[in-house]
């Protein structure tokens, strides 16, 4: 008898070979198989007579083959299968390419349905390359059918096939994680019922119900792992961090800090008043001033006898925050020191001394502090810098250098607060969801690219004025899918310099440069010795270039809403008006809709709520944090309200029964999700 942990090999109807091929997709087991879901569906149920085929709408059609189905060899690489079929009400000529073989599948006489747009006129409808099966077996027309992601090897059919017999073999073994009284109380589905019809829909209804049945479920998981997690580390117990007082801080300070600062700053004291390690998020927009948050933690955690590291991502990042920090902590008479892959190993070695001799009280670097060498007399408190550039692991490893430090994560990443439990893990949370007062609004515009002469014309009226620009595309190689092969950072930049901008200098960086290339080119553009940069995202996280006026985006329509508002937050750091030019001519609906959500406010906070709105919470990074589970089904566009519901059944549950022994099949479940992820949990 198959468990869930049972081999797919050992399936009916699935085989070594088979096997073989669906572990490149990640499925290995009976388990892996059936939560292995489909990233959309086709609606095949509309069945049309020929006349009504409405061109360029898909439709099933059912139709008489009238003539035996004729083969020709176009070229090289191109076969064409023709046939004639017929119904009451007209002609339907069919086309497949490179299918040859249903040529001795189709016969004449028979009736077969055709799933595919029309093409043509009232007298003649055609179809090019549509689905086809026999009238009578309807397995993918007449339904909605599952689309699923796919590798080599694996065709949509195979994996359909293999999905059912998966089911199949589950159908009596399929344990509910889901305790009864809760799935009554939310009104969700059995999990038998919802398995069946996220693969295999009977109806658009019976979709949503087992969709919000199995996301309930995943995000319910997820909550009573995190809080068991959470539960854990409230238990490790650390000696309390006496008061300081404050003012003196807040007096060295070239300016005042805001409200929401000033409220992130004492609900991280507080963390490290309590006599249990701090483990927070700080979160705001571009230029909210998250440092400051960071560096009050650092003069109160080193007034308490103890030592702070800052890790940064980038060597130019950490350097840009040791020269705005040093100078200030030197006049609270803190001892600072900078470490990155790039410090020559003699200061590297007399900087690692002075840590270890606690000679030092605040070290600022890049992963170099986290290479053997580098021991601290006392850490009690890591700061980490956009901190979805950092695995779980990476922030574990810093850590590990002291006895339970306090830990401050920051992110630029403006996300809805009842998200940022997903996408944190078991951090808490503070929001700095105020900016400095005095900063200018960027004006953001979006256009179609044949606008491009204008935006070169005013990126030269900004350059004549002592401005610089960036200008960002979305990859770094010519690829077929881009329509205009000249956005490649490389090809573009060196038009720009010899066609656009003789005159003035443009210089390139993109991700597949070495890290030292890289830092050399932000670097000088930081300095002024450039007036344009080309970039990928690369810049999305970066330098702080004040003088940076206007930021171009190409193929807008490539990035979420959230990424575009983090490359807008490269601009607008100077007292000068700052611009961001959107370029994108995809015309769709949806495209237009978020591209108007960033002409219209600058709050990313909005923005995030926008773009959660429309691609769901899936798609917030494209680097996902490691070290938590994956979320499959509710990336499909839960909504919060969902998440919240979720939630507050998880903890309810646990307030009932906190070990989870009245509920085993739930305990097991979380056990195993978070096993998985276990490497890299801190």
């Amino acid at each position: 008898m198959a468990d869930l942990t049972t081999s797919v090999q050992f399936i009916k109807g699935i085989g070594e070979q088979r096997a073989k091929a669906l572990a490149k997709l990640g499925i290995v087991t009976l388990r892996d198989l059936i939560s292995y879901f489909p990233r959309k569906y086709d609606d095949r149920r509309s069945t049309r007579r020929i006349a009504d085929l409405i061109p360029g709408e898909p439709a099933c059609v059912a139709a008489m083959v009238t003539s035996p189905p004729t083969v020709s060899h176009i070229r090289r690489g191109l076969d064409l299968v023709k046939l004639r079929a017929v119904d009451e009400s007209g002609v339907l000529d069919v086309t497949f390419f490179n299918q040859a073989w249903l040529k001795n599948s189709l016969h004449q006489g028979e009736t077969y349905i055709f799933y595919g747009k029309a093409e043509g006129n009232l007298l003649r409808r055609q179809m090019a390359n549509p689905v086809v099966e026999p009238a009578n077996r309807r397995e993918v027309t007449g339904c909605i059918v599952p689309i699923y992601p796919l590798t080599a090897g694996v065709s949509q059919l195979i994996l359909s096939r293999s999905v059912r017999q998966g089911l199949h073999a589950c159908a009596e073994i399929l344990p509910d994680a889901l305790p009864d009284e809760v799935r009554r109380d939310h009104q969700l589905c059995r999990i038998e019922y919802a398995y069946e019809n996220i693969h295999f829909p009977e109806s658009a209804e019976a979709l949503d119900i087992a969709r919000r049945r199995l996301a309930f479920e995943e995000l319910f998981l997820f909550a009573i792992g995190l809080r068991r997690i959470r539960s854990r580390r409230e238990v490790v117990s650390v000696p309390p961090c006496r008061s300081v007082e404050m003012d003196v801080f807040y007096r060295a300070l070239p300016f005042s800090l805001t409200g929401a600062q000033r409220r992130c700053v004492e609900e991280a004291l507080s963390d490290m008043r309590s006599g249990v390690p701090m483990n927070r998020l700080c979160q705001g927009d571009v230029g909210s001033g998250k440092t400051m948050v960071a560096a009050a933690c650092v003069y109160f955690c080193v007034k308490n006898g103890r030592q702070a590291a800052l890790m940064a991502p980038t060597e130019i990042l950490a350097q840009q925050h040791y020269a705005g920090l040093d100078p200030l902590m030197e006049g609270l008479g803190i001892r600072c020191a900078l470490l990155t892959g790039s410090t020559p190993a003699r200061e590297k070695k007399a900087v690692a001394a002075k840590l270890a001799a606690g000679e030092l009280n605040f070290i600022i670097g890049t992963h170099a502090l986290l290479s053997g060498g580098v021991d601290f007399a006392d850490l009690g408190l890591v700061v980490t810098d956009e901190q979805h550039r950092f695995g779980v692991a990476q922030r574990a490893a810093l850590s590990a250098k002291g006895l339970h430090p306090h830990t401050l994560v920051m992110s630029a990443t403006p996300i809805p607060r009842t998200l940022a439990l997903i996408l944190y893990g078991d951090l808490d949370v503070s929001i700095i969801d105020q900016l400095p007062p005095g900063r200018l609004p960027i004006e953001t515009f979006a256009v179609p690219g044949s606008y491009h002469p204008r935006v070169y014309q005013f990126i030269r009226k900004l350059a004549a004025e002592g401005r610089q620009a960036y200008i960002v595309c979305p990859m770094v190689e010519e690829n077929d899918e881009l329509p205009d092969e000249r956005k490649a950072v490389t090809a573009y930049a060196a038009m720009l310099q010899q066609e656009v901008f003789p005159d003035l200098k443009v210089s390139f960086v993109h991700g597949k440069m070495k890290p030292r290339e890289k830092d050399a080119v932000m670097a000088a553009f930081a300095a002024g010795e450039a007036h344009i940069l080309v970039s990928t995202t690369v810049i999305e996280v970066g330098v702080d270039v004040p003088n940076a006026a206007i930021m171009v985006i190409e193929n807008a329509e490539r990035f979420g809403l959230s990424q575009l508002h983090q490359l807008r937050g490269r601009v607008g750091r100077g007292s000068w008006q700052s611009y961001c030019v959107l370029i994108s001519d995809n015309r769709s609906e949806e495209t237009r809709q978020r591209l108007k959500v960033m002409t219209q406010t600058c709050d990313g906070f909005k923005i995030a709520e926008e773009d959660l709105r429309l691609r769901g919470p899936g798609d917030f990074f494209g680097v996902r944090q490691h070290g938590l589970p994956g979320l499959k089904i509710a990336d499909l566009g839960c909504g919060t309200e969902l998440l919240q519901e979720a939630q507050a059944a998880a903890d309810a549950l646990l307030a009932e029964d906190p070990e989870l022994t009245s509920h085993p099949a739930t305990a097991a479940r979380v056990t195993e999700l978070f096993t998985e992820a276990s490497d890299t949990l801190n």
